[in-house]
């Protein structure tokens, strides 16, 4: 707080009558009188200096060490004023936010009334009144002429502190102290303290942002390189200093310095995101490079180089857009010998590296399965790739699964997403035949390299596929490649459907409405016997994904903790006898519920395997004849 130059005798007298009379004179600062009748109820000495709390010199040794980088600052900025210091008999000391003094400065002030203050607390409670003790309390810069201190002893010299802030918090406190009562130019004091006040908070400022920065170079899976004009190396994180193997240059490294756009940059060139081969005499780096020129001014004065491995930015993308395993084989439950001996093989399975045919009807739990067949294998650190497959263009397909190249845009497909992981293909009797065949043969062979003298494209991706109906008579039919289907028969799993596990629907509901308290953290609810019988009464043709969906709506709609039976809504009953006749929407369920068995659904719909043929064709679902 800038305040006007006070006389020094009425100060001195204001400070004897409230010492000898406890009283405070209206012209005393308010904030200077508040502290003066805290110091006074806690009965502290005001003649001389009282004995202070001070830190053992091995504390004061750490406290020091605690506190380098900011007193090697300081020490940095004393260096530019000490000639100022000297010639007005200035004192400067640095404290920390607990008021313990780090450091201090030019000692003329202080060697007249203590011996050694470093290590020293000096808070109110300690030294009584003081320009620190204010500017701490109150978070502003404030003056303090020599009689308003609260130790007679220091009333020869004037004093002003300035908190040290970063975000709003207090993190230290600078304080000025003058022997020169007479003649101190207190607007240069206060320029002074605020130009160190400024000049501090915007270097811890600073720090805190490079460190940030710094630790997001380190835990990103980047390379990174900051070069100076000469092209020599002025900064890099853990992974640059890897490949640079103690060297300072990276042409003394890299074979093939000449053809990094590094030179460009230092020209004002920019290049972004170019898929760059870095050659080094024991290996190869294929990286995604961006190099970047830094100015000051109009002038380039180094570049920025920020590279990153092409199979790591993979990795990241896949997990970073949600390419890992949701569920885990312990998420699904039941407690029927059916259900008990496919959780045991899906285990046992996982643990191999065979890939998997998954076969059910739809809603069975095939897609969970999946994950949790992923998440128990020795892949579950790479990523889960899941394909919902459908009837497209050979070339939209082949862009999904195997990638685009087009000049500078390049996108990776699904199978280098899946590299080291889990392809999951579900609904897979929908790929196209053909489709299917070029699948299978990257999965066996590989694919054509990009360029010139690579070698093929190599896949090392475990394959786990899913499908509603009988693969293999698709296959046997020609309507599904015999080379995919063959590839993923390694192992087949059958999951039975809801009908047949009868005796875990009951478990299986009440762990969907646990798990819908913890996604939605809402209280926890149960089905009464009632609603469990009713429940067991429905055939579930859609199966646990049906069961699902009325589980959930019961719990939005139930406002106690107990479900009861008219809290739920069955699926209608929809047993087509009449309706798939003549509503598309409804044949279709059927056929989903009979996953797309044609005897089976004769044996629903009690009709021969003509008459369904028939509506097939009519509704466009049958296999395509040429």
């Amino acid at each position: 707080m800038i305040r006007e130059r006070r006389n020094k005798e009425k100060l001195a007298s204001y400070y004897k009558k409230f010492m000898d009379e406890g009283i405070v004179d209206p012209n005393v600062h308010p904030w200077v009188a508040e502290s003066w009748q805290r110091c006074r109820a806690m009965r502290l000495p005001h003649e001389t200096m009282p004995k202070i709390n001070k830190l053992s010199r091995e504390e004061i040794a750490e406290h020091q060490k605690t506190h380098e980088f900011i007193v090697k600052y300081v020490d940095g900025l004393y260096e530019q004023s000490k000639q100022h210091f000297n010639i007005h008999n200035l004192s400067m000391l640095l404290i920390d936010e607990n008021g313990y003094v780090i450091k201090n400065y030019a000692m003329p002030f202080f060697q007249r009334i203590i011996e050694d203050i470093q290590g020293m607390r000096v808070l109110e409670e300690d030294v009584g009144t003081s320009s620190i003790s204010v500017a701490r309390e109150h978070n502003v810069p404030f003056l303090m002429f020599g009689p308003e201190m609260w130790i007679k002893d220091s009333h020869s010299g004037d004093a002003c502190s300035a908190p040290i802030c970063v975000n709003g918090k207090i993190r230290y406190i600078i304080s000025f102290f003058s022997l020169d009562q007479n003649d101190l130019p207190y607007d240069l004091l206060l320029s002074l303290l605020l130009t160190m006040k400024y000049s501090i908070e915007q270097h811890l400022a600073m720090l805190e942002s490079w460190t940030i920065n710094q630790i997001m170079m380190e835990q990103l899976p980047v390379t990174v390189y900051w070069l100076g004009k000469d092209g020599s190396v002025k900064y890099c994180n853990k992974n640059g200093q890897k490949r640079l193997d103690g060297h300072e240059h990276l042409e003394d490294v890299f074979l093939n310095y000449e053809h990094i756009p590094i030179k460009k940059a230092l020209k004002g060139v920019a290049t972004q995101r170019r898929e760059i081969t870095w050659i080094t005499q024991d290996r190869t780096y294929e990286d995604i490079t961006t190099v970047m020129p830094i100015k000051v001014g109009s002038e380039v004065e180094s570049a920025l180089v920020l590279s990153m491995s092409i199979e790591d930015l993979k990795t990241t993308i896949a997990h970073a857009t949600g390419y890992s395993s949701r569920y885990s084989l312990y998420s699904m439950v039941g407690e029927t010998a059916e259900f008990l001996a496919l959780q045991h093989k899906a285990s046992r399975v996982a643990r191999t590296d065979h890939n998997i045919l998954l076969q059910g009807e739809p809603g069975t739990g095939k897609q969970r399965l999946a994950h949790g067949i992923h998440q128990a294998s020795p892949r579950a650190a790479a990523p889960l790739i899941a394909v919902k497959c459908h009837n497209a263009p050979l070339e939209e397909l082949e862009v999904e699964f195997f990638g685009s190249s087009d000049g500078d845009q390049q996108s990776a497909g699904k199978l280098e997403l899946a590299m080291g992981g889990t392809l999951f293909l579900d609904e897979v009797e929908k790929l196209p035949l053909e489709m299917g065949d070029k699948l299978a043969e990257a999965l066996t062979h590989g694919l054509p390299p990009k360029k010139k003298g690579e070698k093929p494209r190599v896949f090392d991706v475990r394959v786990i596929a899913a499908c509603d109906s009988n693969l293999k008579r698709l296959a046997d039919k020609g309507l599904f490649s015999r080379k995919l289907y063959e590839l993923v028969l390694d192992t087949t799993m059958r999951v039975p459907p809801l009908r047949e596990r009868g005796k875990d629907i009951e478990v299986i509901a009440g762990h969907i409405l646990v798990e819908m308290s913890a996604q939605h953290n809402l209280p926890q609810k149960r089905l009464s016997p009632e609603a469990v019988s009713l429940l067991l009464s429905c055939s579930w043709p859609g199966n646990i994904k049906q069961l699902q969906g009325v589980i959930e709506q019961a719990f939005f709609h139930t406002p106690g903790s107990i479900i009861e039976a008219e809290n739920i809504k069955l699926p209608g009953d929809k047993t087509m006898e009449r309706s798939w006749k003549y509503d598309k929407e409804a044949f279709i369920a059927a056929w989903k519920s009979a996953g797309g068995n044609i005897s089976k659904l004769a044996n629903m719909l009690d009709v021969s395997r003509v008459t369904l043929y028939r509506y097939l064709k009519k509704y466009g679902l049958g296999p395509k004849t040429k």
